[in-house]
């Protein structure tokens, strides 16, 4: 009996010294418990200093003495809580949702075990910075209808990212802002993602593609809400429940939407979707469908969901499963192929094009259609074949848009066509046999090359052996565009012939004249850059040298320099093979015809895209650093499968036409392209420090020097400079459309290249201005672009004066942080600028400015004020920005005074001898010439020299 006694106390001594609570989590249950207005409603015992019993308290859980459980949920309690809640180490659960804490919600920062966290339908305000950190086992989070960072708003730290057995992730009528964040498609354990009533902005990640989500809500976005195309969510295969009405998403439904047979539950109503609904849709078994208020045209297809609405949109019928008109058909796979222009989806509704307001459409007498005409219409996209579906068609018109691909071949069964014009697009070869009839019009389309199309043979005839007959009324001119007669030659007169040989004269006379200063005048520049090429020493480098028209092979050629050592890799290519030649060791072989580089030679000098190779992301894709064989780097730019849209493609080929036209050292040069299959890729120059907003505004959390005035005022020069060559000296004139900070790049000297040339358009020739859609970036909007769509060079300059501002303040263009007053900072600069006290205390903080700086600060100020008036007509053109900042900038001075001893040269005597005597110091023949270094170097031409001959950087 003694002994069973003896046992009993020992169990119930061991029982008492295990169960006691660890005393760090005692004391924050207990400042949990004092922080609430209301604790009664715990119910835990006033004196009780054991949370984990026996008995335990009411809404306590331990294991051992460790509290891993904390459930309130729906209890009432009022208050804030501790930050000391996340001490609570051994918390695998926590339960506080639907109460009413206020105050900053607790930080679970290293709660390594916690699995569940609901704190969901509460009044917490804000949310700490580490509230994420270190939740390696979270499974389950919500954070539902809690009014966090009302005024700014929160968004997804990284962090979250090492959840990576996180299940469920849902944040509804949070707060949360800004763009969704990639890591979450790449989430593999996420199937569960509700962030609906909230304000995030942009578009679908592309990373979403790969994701196992089933369940995924962003509907219901505020200030804007979502925008882009839906076409990545074709990919979710898991998805049974998609939500994204209350939004701008745009384009169409993809046809992949299909592949997706478990979605049950599909939202897309209230948006600005467009075009015919795919098949594939009408096809899916779903649960719930609703396609309400967008803009979906065609007819309404035989839905198989159990319930659907489609009311408010542009259907051409009413009924389920009535078809539209067959031209009505054939114009919206017109309207498909061109990427739904907006002002076309709205005026072009019913089912007759002959009796309402569709908009760029003509009908004969009989009611058919017989003209198109949708010049300057900004369309985008490629030709449809459904084009020959209208056979009445006379005349179609498409000049000045930003078309791309080729002309249909089908186009050539139209029999009643007599005038394509085409003119002023981006479209390429081959072109159809169209009859002799047709009057083509096609000039200005820099990728049909002038490709000629293979005629008609008239009946009976054979062609002649190893080429093509024109068509025996006809031929066509790709400069004028049109067809002009054939008559026999007449034998030429002898005034004719007198003035051929005055022409051939005037045409070889400048050639005769370079090639004498080829002979004697680059030699002496040579000898001059040798005599001191130990003291100009130029990094690796890729350089690319514009081809030459007059080449007969049609080769771009592409020279991989390392000056360091001496050695030079020359890489050709002209679309058939490739040439390779090295001083020292092997390069990459680039295939460059046309400057078409092969996708394998890109993924293996930016190691298959790597992470680490990352530079940055844009609208359309990612860019990454690539590196040599010798060290040389340079960046790619390869858009995203899953947004390349047609607007993407378009800007894409923009980028290409433009940069292929265009050269100057303070413009980005396009190395590049490769269309290989689904990719698109773009290969720049590599410039190291990045873009100019980094240094501007982020440059202590990139841990940067700031930008000194002296510096500011080159990057000035040099984008002025850029843009003035863009807008004037080029052999066109160019609108850039979307100049701003972040599309200033700046290498390791700091001087400056204007980048991002996918929204550029060709200026109008003798016009004021011309009508675009919307493009570029708030802020930097001159006011007749944003509000009436009008562009002109004067549209830049005051995307310059904003930028001049930026340099001037380090303030953003357009920051909603800031008061309101100052939001929008050209209006705001307007106010301040001619008050010396307030311009002073805009200024930079970062700059170390003085009084004497004063002068110069002034002189920016009033450019900046000039570039950004109200009026067009009232800014400056770049040349007169140009003449402003010159004398700002420090001029350059050669290195020492001693001329003699850099060049050696008497230029006081003839031509002849100066060669000679260079010759003979050099102790070379005076027959010889060495051609290659003649290349290094180009002499100034001569005053009134032909203007065809331009410098490499367009200067």
């Amino acid at each position: 009996m003694e002994t069973r006694l003896a046992v009993a106390f020992f169990l119930a001594t061991v029982s008492v010294v295990f169960s006691a609570t660890d005393p760090n989590d005692l004391a924050i249950l207990k400042q949990f418990r004092e922080g609430l207005e209301n604790p009664e409603l715990l119910e835990w015992p006033a004196a009780g200093d054991d949370p984990c019993g026996p008995p335990s308290w009411k809404h306590v859980f331990c294991v051992g003495n460790r509290v891993s459980q904390i459930q309130v949920q729906k209890v009432g309690l009022k208050g804030p809580l501790p930050k000391s809640l996340n001490q609570l180490t051994k918390l695998s659960n926590l339960g506080l949702q639907k109460n009413q804490f206020t105050g900053m919600m607790p930080s679970l920062s290293g709660l390594s075990e916690l699995e569940y966290a609901f704190l969901d339908y509460n009044n917490f305000d804000s949310i700490p910075p580490d509230f994420f950190d270190g939740l390696v086992n979270l499974q389950i989070l919500a954070l539902d209808s809690n009014p966090l960072n009302a005024s700014t708003g929160w968004s997804l730290p990284n962090q979250l990212q090492d959840s990576a057995q996180l299940n469920s992730l849902s944040l509804m009528n949070c707060n949360l802002a800004g763009p969704l964040p990639d890591f979450l498609g790449n989430m593999s354990s996420l199937t569960s993602l509700k962030l609906s009533f909230n304000r995030i902005s942009g578009g679908i990640p592309g990373s979403f593609s790969n994701s196992m989500v089933q369940t995924l809500w962003l509907n219901e976005q505020s200030g804007g809400g979502m925008t882009g195309p839906i076409d990545v969510v074709a990919s979710v295969a898991s998805l049974t429940s998609l939500w994204l009405h209350g939004n701008k998403f745009s384009g169409k439904i993809p046809q992949a939407i299909g592949d997706l047979t478990s979605l049950k539950d599909f939202n897309v109503n209230s948006n600005d979707l467009v075009g015919l609904l795919p098949d594939s849709l009408a096809d899916m078994v779903l649960s719930n469908l609703d396609l309400n208020n967008n803009q979906f045209m065609g007819p309404v297809p035989n839905f198989k969901a159990v319930n659907y609405s489609y009311s408010s949109n542009n259907f051409c019928q009413s009924d389920v499963g009535v078809p539209c008109a067959p031209e009505v058909m054939a114009l919206l796979e017109f309207l498909d192929a061109v990427n739904y222009p907006a002002r076309l989806v709205s005026s072009w509704s019913g089912n007759d094009p002959c009796n309402g307001q569709w908009l760029g459409v003509s009908c004969d007498a009989n009611q058919k259609v017989n003209i198109i005409n949708m010049v300057k219409y900004n369309l985008t996209g490629a030709l449809s074949p459904s084009i020959a579906n209208l056979d009445s068609l006379t005349q179609i018109k498409l000049a000045s848009n930003h078309l791309i691909g080729p002309i249909p071949a089908n186009w050539t069964s139209l029999k009643s066509l007599i005038l394509l014009d085409a003119s002023g697009n981006n479209l390429s070869a081959p072109l159809p046999n169209f009859r002799g009839s047709v009057k083509l019009v096609l000039d200005n389309n820099p990728l049909l090359n002038s490709n000629k199309p293979e005629p008609i043979p008239s009946p009976g005839k054979n062609p002649p052996a190893g080429g093509s007959q024109s068509p025996p009324n006809s031929q066509y001119s790709p400069s004028a565009g049109t067809t002009t007669n054939h008559t026999h030659p007449k034998k030429p007169t002898e005034e004719e012939r007198s003035s051929k040989k005055s022409k051939l004269f005037v045409f070889l006379a400048p050639v005769a004249i370079l090639a004498l200063l080829v002979v004697f005048v680059v030699p002496l520049f040579v000898y001059c850059f040798k005599k001191r090429k130990d003291t100009f020493r130029h990094p690796t480098s890729l350089v690319i040298h514009p081809r030459d028209p007059f080449d007969s092979d049609n080769v771009v050629k592409i020279a991989i320099a390392n000056n360091n050592v001496g050695n030079v890799s020359t890489v050709t290519g002209s679309g058939s093979g490739s040439r390779h030649s090295s001083g020292m060791g092997d390069s990459h072989i680039i295939e460059a015809g046309n400057l078409v580089i092969s996708v394998q030679v890109l993924r293996n000098v930016t190691k298959n895209f790597a992470p680490e190779n990352e530079l940055g992301r844009g609208g359309f894709g990612v860019v990454y650093k690539g590196e040599l064989d010798d060290g040389t780097k340079i960046a790619v730019k390869r858009m995203e499968g899953g947004v390349l849209s047609s607007k993407a493609l378009g800007e894409f080929e923009a980028e290409i036409a433009v940069l292929s036209k265009v050269r100057h050292r303070h413009l980005v040069s396009l190395l590049g392209y490769s269309t290989e299959g689904n990719e698109r890729i773009l290969v720049y120059e590599y410039i190291p420090q990045g873009a100019l907003s980094k240094h501007l505004f982020h440059w202590k959390s990139s841990k940067l020097e700031p930008l000194s005035w002296k510096r500011r005022l080159n990057i000035a020069l040099d984008v002025a400079r850029g843009m003035e060559y863009l807008h004037s000296l080029a052999h066109q004139s160019f609108i850039h459309r979307d100049l701003k900070s972040s599309n200033i790049l700046l290498g390791d000297d700091f001087r400056a290249k204007v980048s991002d040339f996918g929204l550029v358009k060709l200026a109008p020739d003798g016009e004021k201005s011309v009508v675009t859609r919307l493009a570029g970036t708030f802020g930097y909007l001159a006011p007749e672009y944003a509000v009436m769509g009008k562009i002109t060079t004067k549209s830049d300059v005051f995307s310059f004066g904003v930028v001049l501002m930026e340099l001037l303040t380090g303030l953003m263009a357009l920051d909603e942080d800031r008061p309101e007053e100052s939001q929008y900072l050209a209006a705001w600069f307007w106010k301040i600028k001619s008050s010396k006290e307030k311009l002073m205390a805009a200024v930079d903080p970062a700059l170390d400015i003085k009084e004497e700086t004063f002068e110069s600060i002034s002189i920016i100020a009033e450019l900046a004020g000039h570039c950004t008036a109200r009026e067009p007509n009232q800014r400056p053109d770049m040349g007169h920005a140009v003449n402003v900042l010159s004398p700002l900038v420090e001029k350059w001075k050669p290195i020492d005074d001693d001329t003699e001893e850099y060049c050696g040269i008497d230029y006081s005597l003839p031509l002849n001898q100066m060669v000679k005597g260079w010759q003979e110091a050099e102790g070379k023949d005076s027959s010889y010439l060495d051609l290659e270094d003649s290349k290094s170097s180009i002499p100034s031409r001569p005053t009134g020299f032909a203007d065809s001959f331009t410098s490499a950087d367009g200067r």
